[in-house]
């Protein structure tokens, strides 16, 4: 399932992670930890690579469509754990 997300809403929920989150998601996936990061906005492409991620210029810093919402869901119950 796709969905769409602001830029910024996406970067907002990386930085509410807390230290070791995106090792513990690419763990969970069998992904990089660099791809991952690419996820969230990063673009070190040589060291992971991108996940269905597209951004289009606009408000709120642009909007993602993501394709694959897995590393997002990973982010999300993470966060729900600390509530």
């Amino acid at each position: 399932m796709s969905m769409n997300i602001t830029f910024n809403d996406l970067r907002d929920i990386k930085h509410k992670l807390p230290t070791g989150s995106v090792s513990r998601i690419a763990k969970k996936l069998n992904i990089s930890e660099q791809t991952v990061r690419n996820y969230f906005g990063a673009t070190k492409l040589d060291d992971g690579e991108t996940i269905g991620v597209h951004i289009e210029p606009g408000p709120g810093g642009g909007v993602v469509h993501l394709d694959d919402e897995r590393i997002l869901k990973a982010a999300r119950e993470i966060l729900a754990e600390q509530q």
